[in-house]
């Protein structure tokens, strides 16, 4: 049985080679597998105009995006992510000479490695926020590891009992919308939670404390006068720890910043810039 497909350039002159070495027809397609039709065709070829090469890539029609058409296509995207492919298509074919369709744009932009993704949920940052973020970096860049194990990482965080915050999807066939396996219960005010404090460093995990109000800052104190001030004394005995907390109300009120003034001969706060998530590994 006959190979299906276009020739190599190697595989024309395989065929080529045995041909001018004596065999014939029926013996180059029994030795290389070959059809007789495709032995024929490719020795005339080369007998006739020397072509040991095939041409097939020059078949075809030419893409309606050319180089020129993408990377025109790639301003549009970077001008507007958010875009449908609807409204790239629409901005595409204004002003051009050949218009073309969605199916042929959500093509193009799969074959320049674009793809529709949700985007990363980040913190909102000023222009203030993000000096006082390389102001951090630049005075820690230096840090080694063995700096690091002295800090002890510090938040609080909330807790639903019945479901998360964030958007459920499952999976289901268009008639299994009222499947008990397909249902999301829910109940009134949220069905509530529990809001919690916690903290840890290299060396070991601190408590986890229950908050059972909002955390303001006669909560917060009681906090770090029964659990901050004894982690951080075991932890760091001779005083080289440092105590991370973010930025909330809370930790910047009067009588917490007096408390860790008194307190520190014992351990420093570390200076933390705002909006500043993503640089906490307790987060």
């Amino acid at each position: 049985m006959g190979k299906k497909g276009d020739l190599s350039d190697f595989e024309r002159g395989m065929i080529v080679g045995a041909r001018r070495a004596g065999l014939s027809i029926s013996e180059t397609a029994d030795l290389l597998g070959f059809s007789r039709t495709t032995i024929s065709r490719v020795y005339r070829e080369w007998s006739e105009k020397e072509k040991t090469s095939s041409e097939r890539q020059f078949c075809g029609r030419k893409c309606l995006v050319d180089a020129r058409g993408q990377r025109r296509m790639a301003r549009l995207v970077g001008a507007d992510r958010r875009a449908t492919v609807t409204q790239i298509t629409t901005r595409y074919n204004q002003g051009g000479q050949k218009s073309i369709s969605e199916r042929t744009v959500r093509r193009t932009l799969r074959q320049m490695g674009y793809s529709s993704r949700r985007p990363h949920r980040v913190p909102l940052l000023s222009a203030k926020n993000r000096k006082l973020r390389l102001q951090f970096a630049q005075a820690h860049r230096n840090w080694t590891i063995e700096d690091w194990k002295n800090v002890a990482w510090s938040d609080e965080s909330r807790f639903l009992l019945r479901h998360s915050d964030g958007r459920v999807r499952i999976w289901r066939l268009q008639h299994e919308s009222m499947d008990p396996s397909c249902l999301v219960s829910t109940v009134q005010a949220g069905g509530g939670g529990v809001m919690v404090w916690g903290i840890f460093s290299w060396h070991s995990l601190g408590p986890l404390v229950p908050i059972e109000h909002r955390c303001n800052a006669t909560a917060y104190l009681s906090i770090v006068a029964d659990h901050v001030h004894p982690f951080m004394t075991t932890m760091y005995p001779t005083s080289d720890g440092y105590f991370q907390q973010d930025n909330a109300p809370c930790h910047k009120a009067g009588i917490i910043s007096d408390w860790f003034l008194e307190h520190d001969n014992e351990f420093t706060v570390l200076k933390w810039p705002p909006q500043s998530p993503d640089l906490n590994p307790i987060e």
